[in-house]
C-alpha cells in the first residue's frame, strides 16, 4: 500500500531531526522505512554536514541501495565520494549491481578510479574491469553479470534451489537462463515457468529453446528496440561464440531511452538541453560555439541579399517578405528534420532505404508547399492589389519549402550513412541554411519579373 504525502513527509521531518541530534536509532528507523527513490531525494537535498553523518549511520550496503537510484539522474557523483571515505565508497560500490557501479566510476579520473579498485575485493573488481573495457552505448558498457544460470539437463528442483540461493544478489529473477556446461546459451525459462510445472521434470523440457538475445558489441538504441519489441524485462547479452555475458534489464532501458530522447532534442535545438550548470557564464560557454557557427552563416544571408540591393531599391515592396519566405521554409526544414530523425531511430522506417524517406520528405514538400504558395498568393494578391508580387512570393514559398525538406531529410540521412549522430543536423542549423536557400530562390525568381513590380519607397 502506497503511503500518503503527509506520512513521506512526517517521516522525513522526523529522519532530519533524528539526524540533527546524532540519533542513530531513530533516524535508521524512520530513513529505512522509506522508498529508496524517497531515500535518495532526501540525500541529495543534504549539506555536507549532514551526508557525513548520513556515511557513518548507514552501512556500505545501505548506501549502495539508495545510490542504485541517485547515479542515474545525479550527473556529480563523483562529488558525493569524494566526500566518503574511500575505503567506504569502495566498499559501496562493490555492493552496487555491477552495471551501476560501472556507470559511476565512468564519471570518475583514472586516478581515482585505479584507487577505488585496488581497495575493492579481487572479485567485485574484477567484474567491473570486465565492463569497463567495453565501449560507451554497447550492449556490453550497460549490461549486468547478476543474473540466474542453469544447466538444461537439471530439474525444476534443482533450479528453483539455484534460484533461491542467487535471488537476492541477482538483479532480475524473472527470467532463468539456460546454458550448456561452456556456459553457451541455449534456452531460457521464465519464474512463472518455473513455478507451475512438475518439480521432477527437466529444464530442457520446459525451457524456450529460442532465445532472443544482443550481441555484446550491438548498439544500446537496437538494445532499446529488442527488449519493447519483444516486450522483455531483460534481455541475455551474448558474444559471438553465443556464450552469455551478462543481461540487460528494462530499467537500465529506459535510462538508455531517456539519454536518447535527450541527445536527439539536444541535436534539434542546437544546445545540451541536460546541462546542470547554474552559473550563467558556463551554460553560455556551452552555447555560443553553435551559436557562433550559425552567426557565420547567417553572415552568409546577408552577405546574399546585400548582392541584391539593386533589386530591393527598385522594387522595396520585395523586401517585405524575405521573413515570411525564410521562416516558413526554416520551419518546414525542422519539421523534416524531426521526421528523417525520428525515422532514422525506427529500424523499420529504416530498411525503406535511403531513396524513399528522401521521395517521402521531397512529396511532403511539394503538397505543402503548393498549398502554402497557392494562400499567399491569393492573400497578397488581394491585400496589395499585385497577383503578380502575389505569384512571385507563392512560387519562390512553395520552391522554398521542398528545399528546405529535402535538406531536412537529406542531411540527417547523409550524417547516419557516414557514421554520425544524426540529431547532430540540429533545427538552428537546418533553419540557418534555408534562410541562405529560401533568400536566393526568392530574389532570383523576383528578378524575371521585375518590370511588373510597382516601386515602393
Amino acid at each position: 500500500m502506497n503511503e500518503a504525502p503527509v506520512e513521506i513527509e512526517e517521516k522525513l521531518a522526523l529522519a532530519q531531526l533524528y539526524l540533527s541530534e546524532e540519533n542513530i536509532k531513530g533516524f535508521r528507523q524512520e530513513f529505512l522505512s522509506l522508498h529508496v527513490y524517497e531515500q535518495g531525494q532526501y540525500y541529495l537535498s543534504l549539506s555536507e554536514q549532514d551526508r557525513q553523518r548520513m556515511y557513518y549511520f548507514l552501512s556500505p550496503k545501505e548506501m549502495a541501495d539508495m545510490f542504485e537510484v541517485i547515479e542515474e539522474d545525479e550527473q556529480s557523483v563523483e562529488v558525493y565520494l569524494k566526500e566518503m571515505d574511500p575505503q567506504y565508497a569502495a566498499d559501496m560500490l562493490s555492493e552496487m549491481y555491477t552495471d551501476n557501479a560501472v556507470d559511476v566510476l565512468k564519471q570518475l579520473d583514472k586516478p581515482d578510479l585505479r584507487n577505488y579498485l585496488n581497495l575493492m575485493t579481487e572479485d567485485s573488481a574484477n567484474e567491473i574491469k570486465e565492463l569497463l573495457h567495453y565501449e560507451d552505448e554497447t550492449a556490453g558498457a550497460i549490461m549486468t553479470t547478476e543474473y540466474v544460470s542453469v544447466e538444461a539437463h537439471q530439474t525444476i528442483r534443482s533450479a528453483m534451489a539455484i534460484l533461491k540461493s542467487k535471488a537476492a544478489e541477482a538483479e532480475t529473477i524473472y527470467y532463468i537462463y539456460v546454458v550448456d556446461p561452456a556456459e553457451r546459451l541455449v534456452g531460457v525459462i521464465s519464474l512463472r515457468e518455473l513455478i507451475t510445472h512438475d518439480d521432477d521434470e527437466l529444464v530442457s523440457e520446459v525451457m524456450g529453446d529460442r532465445p532472443v538475445s544482443v550481441n555484446v558489441t550491438d548498439d544500446q538504441n537496437d538494445v532499446a528496440k529488442t527488449i519493447r519489441d519483444y516486450n522483455f524485462l531483460a534481455v541475455p547479452v551474448i558474444d559471438n561464440d553465443e556464450y552469455l555475458l551478462g543481461i540487460i534489464t528494462v530499467d537500465d532501458i529506459i535510462d538508455v531511452i531517456d539519454e536518447e530522447a535527450e541527445s536527439d532534442y539536444s541535436g534539434l535545438a542546437g544546445v545540451d538541453v541536460g546541462e546542470q550548470s547554474e552559473n550563467p557564464f558556463v551554460a553560455a560557454s556551452k552555447r555560443l560555439p553553435w551559436l557562433i557557427t550559425l552567426l557565420f552563416l547567417g553572415m552568409g544571408t546577408a552577405t546574399l541579399i546585400s548582392r541584391y540591393e539593386v533589386l530591393v531599391s527598385e522594387a522595396s515592396i520585395l523586401a517585405v517578405f524575405i521573413s515570411l519566405i525564410t521562416g516558413t521554409a526554416g520551419n518546414a526544414g525542422t519539421q523534416s528534420l524531426a521526421v528523417a530523425v525520428r525515422k532514422l531511430a525506427d529500424n523499420d522506417d529504416k530498411s525503406k532505404g535511403f531513396g524513399s524517406l528522401i521521395l517521402s520528405e521531397v512529396l511532403t514538400g511539394i503538397v505543402t508547399g503548393l498549398t502554402t504558395g497557392v494562400t499567399i498568393f491569393i492573400v497578397i494578391g488581394i491585400w496589395k492589389q499585385n497577383f503578380i508580387l502575389g505569384f512571385v512570393v507563392g512560387i519562390a514559398m512553395f520552391f522554398a519549402i521542398i528545399v528546405a525538406n529535402l535538406a531536412g531529410s537529406f542531411i540527417p540521412i547523409l550524417m547516419d550513412r557516414i557514421g554520425f549522430d544524426p540529431a547532430v543536423a540540429s533545427g538552428p542549423f537546418i533553419s540557418t541554411l534555408s534562410d541562405l536557400t529560401s533568400v536566393l530562390i526568392y530574389f532570383n525568381i523576383a528578378a524575371y519579373f521585375m518590370s511588373f513590380f510597382v516601386q515602393t519607397g
